[in-house]
């Protein structure tokens, strides 16, 4: 009986591949991966924390919302699957995961503590976490006067996060991602068609975002995406050079002849 079934499974398997060949071609290119390639997506994460004043209590002097962002405030939800934050243990459920952008919580209280942030990615991104750590910081440098509860203490910090050798349908969604950097192709290479696109209402844009006007303009942040940008284009070189001198490996060479046989 076994032996009947087994044999009918694999053909009505064969058939639904023939008919939906768009489907396993893309669920094939997810395992695929395009070497000596790399993606990178700068990041931003940090705090912003305003005094309540009259508002204040012993317990909560503060409201500080702590988040990850786009360098230029773009929407990372094709890259980042889901986020968690680690806050103090003195919060009721101090593990806070946000599962969709804008990845940022917000909470009041009255002292700083170190913020643990874990990056979680989409399956064909990174099947590894990245851990950063930031200090929440609700008190201005210069305590010499009373502090504003208009103007917040706003700490951040630039990153950048770098994917070798991604596959095939991560670049294939965020090639034209105005958070990613991605390097330029080989002319006639065919990446298949994203599954579906992560950012088509820009949901996770915080270019509007109510907290945008204190958000830091890092000033070096144009350069270094510059010279990320750079660094994409000479990897690209480097490639077709090596499929280059592939080829000149492949080809036969000429002999040499004895008279030119020099003994040093």
């Amino acid at each position: 009986m076994l032996g009947k079934i087994v044999p009918f499974l694999l053909n009505s398997i064969s058939i639904i591949m023939t008919l939906f060949p768009p489907f396993f071609n893309n669920l094939k290119g997810a395992n695929r991966r395009l070497k000596d390639i790399e993606i990178c997506v700068p990041i931003v994460y940090g705090t912003i924390a305003f005094y309540l004043g009259r508002k204040a209590s012993e317990s909560q002097s503060h409201k500080w919302t702590v988040y990850v962002r786009g360098a230029a405030n773009e929407d990372l939800g094709a890259v980042i699957k889901h986020v968690v934050f680690q806050l103090h243990p003195s919060f009721n459920s101090p593990i806070r995961i946000v599962e969709s952008p804008p990845f940022e919580l917000s909470e009041c209280g009255w002292g700083e503590f170190e913020i643990a942030i874990s990056l979680f990615f989409h399956s064909d991104v990174c099947d590894k976490q990245l851990d950063l750590y930031h200090h929440l910081k609700l008190y201005p440098e210069d305590e010499s006067g009373p502090q504003s509860t208009k103007k917040p203490v706003v700490m951040e910090s630039y990153n950048e996060i770098v994917f070798p050798d991604p596959s095939e349908c991560f670049f294939a969604r965020v090639q034209n991602h105005p958070a990613v950097l991605v390097p330029q192709l080989p002319a006639g290479f065919s990446l298949p068609v994203p599954v579906e696109n992560m950012n088509e209402n820009g949901k996770g844009d915080t270019k509007d975002h109510p907290l945008s006007q204190w958000f830091i303009n890092f000033s070096g942040a144009d350069e270094l995406l510059k010279i990320a940008a750079a660094r994409e284009q000479v990897q690209a070189h480097i490639v077709k050079l090596r499929r280059q001198l592939s080829v000149i490996d492949g080809m036969p060479q000429p002999l040499k002849p004895a008279s030119s046989y020099e003994c040093k």
